[in-house]
């Protein structure tokens, strides 16, 4: 018996000009534009990160597979509109990376990488600069509206770090954490203003976050973790409550949080 083909590059790119075709193709891919497609995509990066939390690589193999995926359905849609194509995409990735290496494909050295993080970022700034774009010189410029929010902060915290605004240690980050709680505590108590609410939420969400990188803590994975850790207890409890005969809901909060409580000590 002959081994299986495998699949090339181009497959997967036949493979998506067949599903979108008007005629032919799925009626589900046809009715799909750039819009519709961006939240999978996003939720694909989310899954291979997990994938690498888990260190389940068969996964992974998979999960990187869905989101090359998302990037030839891209394609494809800008190729039927003129845009651009696959190949464009790959070139553009290639020249890119070797104008932003040119400690490896050209003549420049760093000392260490520092250096090298900020020759990066150096170049960065240049090509914002070609482009005209808004505020290029401003220390904030390039840092994406279409990031989660979690992650625009980080990034706006490290940027603004480079030019010296920053805390020098973890220390203030957690008084100024526990004085952005205390005002959350202040508007539950004023009665309850939402949009106030709101800005008051946002700023602990923020502080948490550079809290986070002031402890060299990957956010994400914290909160990856925070919420793996939920699922285990949780799916604990109600396991204990069935094996007892009497089911979770059926249980008031005082003898939920016992439950709680022995799912934790065994965890």
């Amino acid at each position: 018996m002959s081994e299986p083909r495998q699949h090339s590059m181009d497959d997967l790119l036949a493979i998506m000009a067949r599903l979108r075709d008007p005629q032919n193709g799925c009626p589900w891919d046809v009715k799909q534009d750039f819009s519709t497609i961006a939240p999978y995509t996003i939720e694909e990066a989310y899954e291979v990160a997990d994938a690498i939390d888990r260190k389940d690589w068969p996964d992974l193999r998979d999960e990187l597979g869905d989101l090359l995926l998302q990037v030839v359905f891209h394609a494809q849609m800008a190729k039927e509109a003129n845009l651009f194509e696959f190949g464009d995409v790959a070139h553009a990735i290639s020249d890119k990376m070797l104008r932003r290496h040119p400690h490896v494909f050209g003549d420049e050295s760093y000392d260490d990488i520092e250096a090298q993080k900020q020759g990066w970022e150096d170049i960065k700034a240049a090509e914002r600069a070609a482009k005209g774009a808004a505020h290029a010189d401003s220390a904030l410029a390039g840092v994406s509206r279409g990031l989660p929010e979690w992650k625009r902060a980080l990034k706006l915290q490290a940027r603004a770090a480079k030019v010296g605004f920053d805390w020098p240690d973890e220390q203030p980050v957690l008084d100024k954490l526990l004085e952005e709680v205390d005002e959350v505590r202040a508007e539950f108590a004023n009665g309850r203003d939402i949009q106030r609410l709101q800005d008051e939420i946002g700023d602990v969400l923020f502080v948490v976050v550079n809290l986070a990188r002031h402890a060299g803590v990957d956010f994400s994975q914290a909160l990856r973790h925070a919420n793996a850790k939920f699922e285990r207890r949780f799916r604990a409890m109600e396991h204990m409550a069935r094996s007892e005969g009497k089911p979770l809901p059926e249980h008031d909060l005082a003898s939920q949080e016992a439950l709680w409580q022995r799912a934790k000590s065994t965890d």
